[in-house]
């Protein structure tokens, strides 16, 4: 198969007959977007929040990070940190949406939109019940969200610029600081 566009825009399937070439690539309504490796310092601070995470997360939960979640048979997104149901993370593969408890996304001068408006609204829409924005202008502030309540949009939980502190889907405490890479 190749990188044209199908007729009646990609789906997931279609993505699984590409080549796994290590091309991160994303689907918006059976449009593809290939999204280039993110830089030096976005991995690190999503390495650093991933074992922050993963240091207090429950028994029944799993970190991890940029892996494939479906949102819909013509919605994928890869989010920089997610958490998963620990049952969804024993199975090989992508996650779906309902497996996903928690997705970040670390802002990118190439991905302002997407993860500031898009990614947000289609994560709520899927259901995700957590999603946390990591803005990295001018220090590190981490905005988190969570699903209002009977509706599918997300409504802000806290801003963090020095320690994030919450108690849900777990009790959570992490110093910013720990987080923040050499050169940021």
């Amino acid at each position: 198969m190749s990188d044209t566009q199908p007729e009646n825009g990609w789906t997931v399937d279609d993505l699984d007959a590409l080549p796994d070439d290590g091309t991160r690539r994303e689907l918006i309504d059976g449009v593809l977007h290939v999204t280039p490796s993110p830089a030096p310092t976005h991995q690190v601070l999503a390495a650093r929040l991933m074992v922050a995470l993963e240091e207090s997360c429950p028994a029944h939960l799993h970190v991890t990070q940029s892996n494939d979640v479906i949102l819909s048979m013509q919605r994928l997104f890869v989010p920089d940190v997610l958490v998963t149901t620990d049952e969804a993370a024993e199975r090989d593969g992508k996650f779906i949406a309902k497996e996903v408890v928690l997705a970040v996304e670390i802002v990118s001068p190439g991905s302002q939109s997407m993860d500031r408006v898009l990614k947000p609204a289609l994560y709520a829409k899927a259901g995700i019940p957590f999603y946390w924005l990591i803005e990295r202008s001018g220090g590190l502030t981490v905005h988190a969200h969570q699903l209002a309540p009977g509706e599918d949009v997300y409504q802000p939980v806290g801003i963090f610029t020095e320690t994030i502190k919450l108690n849900a889907p777990w009790d959570i405490e992490i110093p910013i600081a720990r987080l923040r890479p050499r050169h940021l």
